[in-house]
Formats: C-alpha cells, sequence, structure tokens
C-alpha cells in the first residue's frame, strides 16, 4: 500500500484534506471514493482497513475528512448532509483532473446514504457498497435526541457524539427533511452492495432491508454477522473491504492480463506504456519486474539483478537445506542475504580503469542450530556448490533467435 497526502476543494472553496491509498505492485485499475461516517474521519480504522483490503487488489482509494472534521476547513455546525454529498462531488472531480474518475463508492453509515445520493449525480460511478447505512438520512435525528427540542427552539445546540461535543444548527434538520433515499436509490441505475450486521444497535437490520427493497437491479445483500456498527473489530473491516472488492469486480472494468504462453520456462512482456514495468511467467507463476524510481521505474518488481540475487540466494538456502538434511544435523533455519554490485577485482593491476571492474555478488549466510564449526565449515563449501553459484562462475552462452 502507497499513502500520500492530497488536498482539494470544495464547492464553498473549502480546502479539504485527504489519504491517497494505491497499490504497491501496480498502477490502480480502478479509483474509489470513500465516505467516512457521521463525525468520523478518514482515519478511523475501519476507514483504513477497508481501503487497505480495496488497495491489495489493484483499487486505488481516496478517503477525507468532510468539511469540519479532521484536518479539513469549514465548521462543521454550518454543515449538513447535502454538504457531505456535495464533498464526494468535489473529490470526484478532483480524482477526474488529477487522477482516472472513480468508478465504485464506498459509504459508512451516513457516509452509505451519502454515497448513494452522490452516485446518482457522478456518471463515472458503476457501483456503489454501503456498511452499515441507514435507510433515510433522517435516521440521525434518533442520535441527536438529547438536543433536538433546544435546536428547534434556539436554532442549535450542543450535542455530545461518541465523547466529542458537536454543535448542530437548525439547517442541518431542515435538510435531513428534504432527503428521500428510498426514491433515489430506486432510481439508481448502478449496481449497489448493501452490507449490515444483525447485531448492529445504533442503525438497525431493518434499514438494510428498506434501502435493498427500494433499489433496483443488480443488487446483493451481505450480513456482517457479529460486527459492530463501527467494525471494531479488524477482521471484520478487512473482510468487508475484500467482499466489496471482490463483488464490484462485476460491474467495474479490470483489464485482464494477458497468459504468456512459451515452450520456455521464463518469459517477460513489456509494452510501449508500462514504463519499465514488465509482466514475467516464470515456471507457472505471473510476476512482475521493475527498475528502481531512481532509474524511471515505478518499483512495481524487483530489477533484473535483484533477480539474479534472488535465485543465487534461494538456491544457496536449498542446496545447504538438501546436504544437512541427509546428514541429519540440527539446522533449524538458514537465511542468505545477497546483493550485487560492480566492484574491482581484489587483485586487479589497474584498478583506475572502469573496465577493470568485475560483477560482484556478496553472499552472507546466517544458521540457526546446534551446528559445531566443523559443520559450520562444510556448510560454507557446500553453499560454493549451488547450482546458480556453479553457473555463475562458468563459461555461458545465450543463444538469440527471433520469434515470427
Amino acid at each position: 500500500m502507497s499513502l500520500s497526502k492530497v488536498t482539494f476543494t470544495n464547492s464553498e472553496g473549502q480546502t479539504l484534506s485527504g489519504r491517497l491509498e494505491l497499490p504497491v505492485d501496480q498502477h490502480p485499475h480502478n479509483f474509489v471514493l470513500f465516505a467516512h461516517c457521521f463525525t468520523c474521519n478518514k482515519n478511523l480504522g475501519a476507514v483504513r482497513n477497508i481501503s487497505r483490503g480495496l488497495t491489495s487488489l489493484g483499487f486505488g482509494v481516496l478517503r477525507f475528512d468532510f468539511t469540519g472534521l479532521g484536518e479539513s476547513e469549514g465548521d462543521f455546525a454550518d454543515t449538513n448532509f447535502s454538504g457531505n454529498v456535495e464533498d464526494l462531488i468535489a473529490a470526484a472531480d478532483f480524482l477526474k483532473k488529477e487522477y482516472k474518475s472513480p468508478t465504485l463508492i464506498v459509504g459508512h453509515s451516513l457516509g452509505g446514504a451519502a454515497s448513494i445520493f452522490a452516485a446518482a449525480a457522478i456518471d463515472s460511478i458503476k457501483a456503489v457498497a454501503t456498511v452499515g447505512a441507514p435507510s433515510n438520512p433522517k435516521h440521525v435525528k434518533h442520535l441527536l435526541k438529547s438536543g433536538l427540542e433546544e435546536i428547534e427552539a434556539n436554532g442549535k445546540a450542543i450535542v455530545n457524539l461518541s465523547g466529542r461535543d458537536f454543535t448542530i444548527k437548525k439547517q442541518f434538520i431542515d435538510d435531513l427533511e428534504t432527503k428521500s433515499l428510498p426514491q433515489v436509490a430506486k432510481n439508481l441505475d448502478k449496481a449497489i452492495l448493501v452490507m449490515h450486521s444483525p447485531q448492529d444497535t445504533t442503525v438497525g437490520i431493518k434499514n438494510a432491508e428498506e434501502i435493498y427493497h427500494a433499489a433496483k437491479h443488480p443488487k446483493s445483500f451481505v450480513t456482517l454477522d457479529g460486527a459492530d456498527h463501527l467494525l471494531m473489530r479488524k477482521e471484520d473491516s478487512i473482510y468487508v473491504g475484500k467482499v466489496i472488492a471482490g463483488w464490484s469486480s462485476r460491474y467495474v472494468d479490470i483489464p485482464k492480463k494477458s497468459k504468456i504462453n512459451s515452450r520456455h520456462h521464463v518469459v517477460a512482456s513489456l509494452g510501449n506504456a508500462e514504463g519499465y514495468t514488465t509482466e514475467m511467467k516464470v515456471g507457472n507463476h505471473y510476476i512482475v519486474a521493475d527498475e528502481p524510481e531512481s532509474v524511471g521505474g515505478h518499483d512495481f518488481g524487483p530489477s533484473p539483478y535483484e533477480f539474479v540475487s534472488a535465485g543465487l540466494s534461494s538456491c544457496t538456502a536449498m542446496t545447504i537445506k538438501m546436504y544437512v538434511a541427509r546428514k541429519g544435523w540440527d539446522l533449524q533455519n538458514i537465511e542468505v542475504h545477497t546483493s550485487y554490485s560492480k566492484t574491482h577485482a581484489v587483485d586487479c593491476e589497474n584498478c583506475e580503469d572502469p573496465a577493470a571492474k568485475i560483477d560482484t555478488f556478496e553472499r552472507e549466510i546466517k544458521l540457526e542450530g546446534d551446528l559445531d564449526e566443523k559443520q559450520i565449515k562444510r556448510i560454507l563449501q557446500i553453499a560454493d556448490k549451488c547450482p546458480v553459484h556453479k553457473t555463475l562462475h562458468s563459461e555461458t552462452q545465450v543463444i538469440t533467435t527471433l520469434i515470427s
């Protein structure tokens, strides 16, 4: 997971603070907008875990603080539900301008309701996933019941929510009264996934039923049995992220990776738009090679010489393991650390000449177990007999032909 701080402006010109999470091993195939719960922020544990579940499967995720919350500008007391929806639209515009338009929107609690409203206004969104969402924004009023009378009488009140005081103004309540989520869901021509826990005591499971019945197909429901409203258990939020990623793959475009067929054991394929990011088929496995960012790569995979070093390290470890197993010696674990560079030969006569440098692999071996000095000495001798080591020391040839 690659994380960077981003900022963008909302419709009122206020700066909103967000975090953009990207996969570590590829360019994101789709971007996701995440809407957090009422009075929460982008750094809630569940928000982070769901985002990472998505990035682990190739999505890029933008999570941000709504106006007046977390690190975003503005006064929360002057915000309302409509403002949250507008913030999501502004976030989508930011992604469209700086990266790529979002195709999936995920909302938690009241953020789930806001996601449905925002999805109706964002053309690029193809799928919506809600987690513990109320079937109507007015549901929030029950959280404010301790201050509703004061809000009606004085136009505002200080309400304690999850241990923090927030000023709620009458315009917030009035705005909720104008929003009909079932009507918006009914007319939403986009796939929707409703996720909810039967044990949710903050937003009852009945809300999920109402959203599901109001929405048109394609629609899906997944129960989060045993989870609480805020998904405080890490395993619950990680599960949510992975389920959303898998479900949405039916509705967003995910480029299929071409299968490489060849009589050779190793094949590398590099297009003209990937920089140096190279798809590789190694035996029956598909992996990626790349160059470091310092030389123009994306660092999505090991460099070619890192692969060579990896071959030497793994071969050394396997060769030692085979030998020790035959001897019945007590070797609990082997670590082989290898790095590559070009250095001068120890006995070079013309060291100032760049051409005098030779390819050098530095290999360090760590052995754990009950071994005496004689056994250790023999193991180090065996290390030099690993097939890759011997290949690197032998005269080799590369025969190149063109495939027509």
